[in-house]
């Protein structure tokens, strides 16, 4: 193999390459980034068998095509620190050279039979969509995952097709946000009609690898994974198995107590307060009367804090306890500016509505007084 690259390009796909890349593996050979040079590209490929990538560098010289198969964090580093525009690939003998100007690798070869083989996309049965409009929702959700060990289901994303719209969904158990919007070539092209949970760590590199929100998308769900192509990357992930929260029956139809505040400075009055809060609980006291809200927290640790905040408030005086960063999270991704507080009694959930078809539902935190 011998081919010549520009090195931002070549880091750029190296350091996507590394995101799906296991950092520790029972399999080494998972360690390494497989660099495929066809007649008019260079292809990186990487997976850890839940995640999979194939990511195209189009700006290259081929001449001559083949396979190489390297340790993808050192090939990432060595390109990183290289100062030359122009990388030279070439590979022998069991080694890989990457040259730039009078500064020479080489690295250590892997056998590439050793390599899992990677799927390639298939147009059929896909859908398009606007990558935009993917990535929002993700970004809306996907926060919200389990990430400690626990159920297997609640560490992805559910996506399903309801009402002509498509739908995420992610809960940890403690929070649960809920995202949808209008499929632009509708939904009766989409690819599947059953609900997927689509692993954490395959969403993310879904949007890692949508550079243009206007641009489109491919979107294809198989029996057992699910898989996206852009412009010059195609990602696969393997569908979670389990049974998903029945997440509807979480969310309050109804609430008694009704808050209106701005969502930029409700996040910074938040910020100032939690920093006098427990390390474990991180408990923030809401509360509303007419006019205004009073967020609280105290520690024995660290002391308290009080702060105020300007709200439009329909109910009476009431109060309700939150984990600060949870409600935090949520706000950070607040579409409209203005977020809506719905709730009732101070142990029931607190429902924040963040913009149009977006909802993010609180479990509240019980403290003895």
């Amino acid at each position: 193999m011998k081919v010549l690259c520009n090195r931002d390009a070549l880091r750029q796909g190296l350091a996507v390459a590394n995101t799906v890349i296991p950092a520790k593996t029972p399999k080494p050979i998972l360690s390494n980034v497989c660099l495929v040079a066809t007649a008019d590209a260079l292809e990186l490929v990487g997976t850890d068998l839940d995640v999979s990538l194939r990511y195209r560098i189009e700006d290259v010289k081929v001449i001559e095509p083949g396979t190489a198969v390297v340790s993808a964090r050192t090939a990432h580093d060595f390109v990183r620190d290289l100062s030359g525009e122009t990388v030279e690939l070439s590979s022998s003998d069991g080694s890989l050279s990457i040259t730039s100007g009078s500064d020479v690798g080489r690295l250590v070869t892997a056998d590439s039979d050793e390599f899992p083989v990677v799927a390639r996309f298939s147009d059929e049965g896909a859908t398009t969509l606007q990558g935009g409009t993917f990535t929002t929702l993700v970004s809306r959700t996907a926060f919200a995952a389990a990430r400690e060990q626990g159920r297997y289901a609640m560490h992805g994303v559910l996506m399903e097709i309801e009402d002509g719209r498509l739908k995420m969904v992610a809960t940890d158990g403690r929070r649960l946000a809920l995202a949808s919007s209008t499929i632009e070539n509708g939904p009766d092209r989409f690819p599947t009609k059953r609900p997927v949970i689509v692993p954490t760590k395959g969403v993310q590199l879904f949007c890692r690898v949508i550079t243009d929100p206007l641009g489109p998308i491919k979107l294809t769900v198989e029996e057992s994974q699910i898989g996206i192509k852009t412009q010059n990357a195609e990602v696969f992930a393997r569908l979670l198995d389990g049974e998903f929260p029945r997440y509807n029956a979480v969310i309050p139809n109804e609430a008694t107590n009704i808050v209106e505040a701005d969502a930029g400075i409700f996040e910074r009055k938040l910020r100032l307060v939690a920093n006098a809060t427990g390390d474990e609980t991180r408990a923030v006291k809401l509360t509303a009367r007419k006019g205004e809200m009073e967020i609280t927290a105290q520690s024995a640790g660290k002391g308290a804090a009080t702060a105020q905040l300007e709200i439009d408030y329909k109910g009476k005086n009431a109060e309700i306890t939150f984990n600060a960063d949870y409600v935090i999270e949520g706000l950070k991704t607040c579409e409209s500016g203005q977020v809506r507080l719905e709730f009732n009694e101070r142990n029931a959930p607190g429902l924040f509505r963040l913009g149009e078809s977006y909802t993010y539902v609180v479990m509240p935190i019980t403290i003895d007084t």
